[in-house]
């Protein structure tokens, strides 16, 4: 058995001026963002939403767009359970694992993060 949920979204800006992008979507969703110097990397800027769901602006090279998050306990667990529905794998970065839907949006299989998952997650045999 393995857990998975949504974990959050993904705003891929492909952008010279990452902060310039993060400051956009923190005043249009009015969410602070999480100080730059306590990223964990250049490429992403953490919203800070304070109720679970994961928000953040990552700098990219292919085109704009928005993109889903789901993290699980088991990736390879979840990354076949979705292949069973039809998801297609397109490939690993770092420790994640990149699909595409049968309708053609691509998402990303990450490592359970949040404090709460065990609690608001599906269990799955």
């Amino acid at each position: 058995m393995h857990r998975s949920r949504l974990a959050g979204f993904i705003m891929d800006c492909r952008t010279d001026d990452l902060e310039q992008a993060a400051q956009f979507w923190s005043a249009a969703l009015g969410v602070p963002l999480r100080p730059a110097a306590e990223e964990p990397s250049p490429k992403y800027r953490e919203l800070l939403t304070g109720d679970g769901l994961h928000i953040e602006v990552q700098k990219v090279d292919h085109e704009s767009r928005v993109h889903i998050d789901i993290e699980t306990d088991d990736i390879e667990a979840e990354v076949r359970r979705l292949e069973a529905l039809g998801a297609k794998r397109v490939g690993s970065v770092e420790t994640w694992c990149v699909m595409q839907a049968p309708t053609g949006q691509k998402f990303c299989v990450v490592r359970a993060r949040q404090g709460n998952f065990k609690e608001r997650s599906n269990a799955w045999k």
